[in-house]
């Protein structure tokens, strides 16, 4: 197997059942150098996601509110072009009848 490290040796000569696989741990390490920084970037993505849904949700709860105040303001308006609307009928009328009677009048 060729030559062993001071640090091998002495760990083979306590436990001689725990060999030191070389082709295991390279392996071992090629994995855990790709899945570690992929398990971050996921989450990452994982976390950025709660929190794009936690922002659409209060844009949401948001937009909701200004849909209100514009339907309230709408309604305001409504009443106010109704009121105006009553108004101008009866000056209408009320000129119409001073028209007729000065027509009758003359």
């Amino acid at each position: 197997m060729g030559l062993r490290s001071s640090v091998e040796a002495r760990f083979c000569e306590r436990d001689p059942s725990a060999r030191y696989n070389r082709i295991m741990a390279d392996t071992t390490q090629a994995i855990l150098t790709v899945a570690m920084p992929t398990l971050a970037v996921l989450v990452g993505i994982l976390v950025n996601n709660s929190r794009l849904s936690d922002l659409r949700s209060y844009m949401d709860m948001c937009f909701v509110q200004v849909d209100r105040r514009f339907d309230a303001l709408i309604q305001i308006m409504d009443a106010r072009f109704a009121e105006q609307k009553a108004e101008l009928l009866r000056v209408e009328q009320v000129m119409d009848a001073r028209l007729r009677h000065l027509e009758e009048n003359r």
